[in-house]
């Protein structure tokens, strides 16, 4: 009886998708043989007997196992359990959604994807007082960026009140770290519930980027027996001292499974559209012009250090000065890694992705998401506005994720908008940006968007899906049916 867990010695009935299928010499369905948890050969239907557990894939068609390589574990994990406003069209409806909540066990009300910058009216702290009355509440921006609190939840929180209530940056994301310190085994729980869902997707890899040590959760999850998915977690530079002087470094593993490993340094180098502090060369409507959180001085130091102790860097930057800056970083100090976000991008800086060596960590859904934002706040910015097919033509290495909470954790979803480029009736938004499904497809995969085979001794880290994904339309593409996914040669998903 095949079960999640098993370890088959052999799926049957396959159908290669991708570019592995030009160097198996099978035109339909095949078997994959599979030893110590790594593809050991392909071999036609039958061909070879197998001495263990053999799954009929039933023609499914299999290629390498999907990542998302940016996302925040906590914020994520404890989404379900806060109150989401996404459809308020004005701060003062998401106030009265937020006051009908009960509060919870902690006495808190948290409410989930505030979108200001698209509201009727602009948010205060006396309206979120006069809805939410003595109950500490506060409202996470869609971007993470900002939060809108109450001035019971200033005070708990021990910060200044301001006239709009709302806290932004720095300060936003030590409150969103507060807010997600609660109950390790609750917390613990709701992030192994993430990891499987993830895994239903085709989902075997994911880059964590939660605010804080991360270290420690993930060893403890480990040592309690997570083992859903692959993790590689984030450093930010508050901790890099700790870091160095605990001895640790990118690459290095932190469990005896092998599943969870130390990832790059990250660090915010500007703000965001939606909390409209990301650091551009033209100003906003409202004549600001973002700002850079870490001067670029100081950046170089940063990532100096970063490099010399052995870590990757992983640089947050959506305005065109702010990956301006990043890549001058990258040029002087010969750190490797990635910049994550790249929404706004000086086309001068555009084949600067590829000389250096920097991945282009993108999330195509938020290209969807913002558009009507983008529209307005960056109508007169000369840079290129999520420039995927851009920075794929100029030779980057695109490199897909969710950013979730921000959009979704489905690799599917952020696959499909980076074809179609919108999810509604409307034409494709930036539509000379669209990429082919072969290119979205690679930027999936661990690592690299070239080639993405499926070679022999490679570990087992498959997705079997209902239909071929590299043939698949848009459409089917967002419902794409996942009817296994393999870690290891192990069962993490059997749909």
């Amino acid at each position: 009886m095949i079960a999640l867990g098993t370890l088959p010695v052999a799926v049957r009935n396959a159908r290669i998708s991708g570019p592995t299928r030009q160097y198996v010499p099978f035109d339909d369905v095949c078997d994959i043989v599979i030893r110590g948890g790594k593809i050991a050969d392909f071999s036609p239907v039958g061909a070879l007997r197998h001495d263990g557990p053999v799954w009929d894939a039933e023609g499914s068609w299999v290629m390498p196992g999907l990542w998302d390589h940016h996302i925040h574990s906590t914020p994520t994990a404890l989404s379900a359990l806060r109150t989401d406003v996404y459809g308020a069209t004005s701060a003062r409806e998401a106030a009265h959604r937020l006051s009908a909540v009960a509060p919870g066990a902690d006495g808190r009300r948290v409410g989930v994807r505030m979108r200001d910058a698209l509201w009727s009216d602009a948010p205060s702290l006396a309206m979120l007082d006069e809805a939410a009355g003595a109950v500490p509440t506060y409202l996470i921006n869609m971007d993470l960026h900002s939060v809108w609190m109450n001035t019971a939840a200033f005070t708990r929180e021990g910060i200044p009140a301001s006239p709009t209530g709302i806290v932004q940056e720095d300060i936003a994301f030590e409150v969103g770290r507060r807010l997600g310190d609660l109950d390790v085994e609750l917390l613990d729980a709701a992030v192994s519930e993430v990891a499987d869902r993830a895994a239903a997707r085709g989902i075997v890899g994911l880059i964590d980027y939660d605010f804080g040590w991360n270290l420690v959760p993930w060893a403890r999850r480990a040592a309690d027996g997570f083992d859903a998915v692959r993790v590689q977690f984030g450093v930010y530079p508050h901790d890099l001292v700790r870091a160095i002087a605990e001895g640790v470094a990118t690459g290095d593993v932190v469990d005896e499974r092998g599943l969870i490993t130390v990832g790059a340094l990250k660090a915010i180098s500007d703000g965001s559209l939606g909390t409209r502090t990301a650091a551009c060369s033209h100003p906003y409507p409202d004549r600001s012009s973002g700002m850079l959180a870490i001067d670029p001085d100081e950046l170089v130091d940063l990532m100096t250090t970063a490099t010399g102790a052995g870590f990757a860097c992983a640089i947050h930057a959506i305005g065109d000065v702010a990956n301006s800056h990043a890549l001058d970083a990258f040029a002087a100090t010969g750190a490797w890694g990635s910049i994550e976000h790249a929404q706004l991008v000086s086309r001068v800086d555009l084949p600067r992705f590829a000389r250096a060596g920097v991945a282009a960590s993108v999330q195509p859904t938020h290209a969807v998401d913002d558009r009507d934002l983008a529209d307005r706040e960056w109508a007169h910015q000369p840079g290129a506005a999520y420039p995927l097919r851009s920075l794929h033509d100029a030779g980057a290495n695109l490199l897909f994720g969710s950013d979730s909470p921000v959009a979704p954790l489905d690799p599917w979803l952020a696959i499909a908008n980076a074809v179609e480029r919108t999810d509604d009736e409307r034409e494709a938004w930036l539509g000379h940006e669209r990429l082919d499904v072969a290119t979205a497809l690679a930027a999936s995969i661990a690592g690299s968007q070239h080639e993405p085979l499926m070679e022999i001794g490679a570990a087992a880290d498959l997705v079997f899906c209902g239909d071929d994904p590299y043939a698949a339309t848009g459409t089917q593409l967002r419902h794409m049916a996942v009817n296994a996914t393999l870690l290891g040669g192990r069962f993490t998903h059997l749909g």
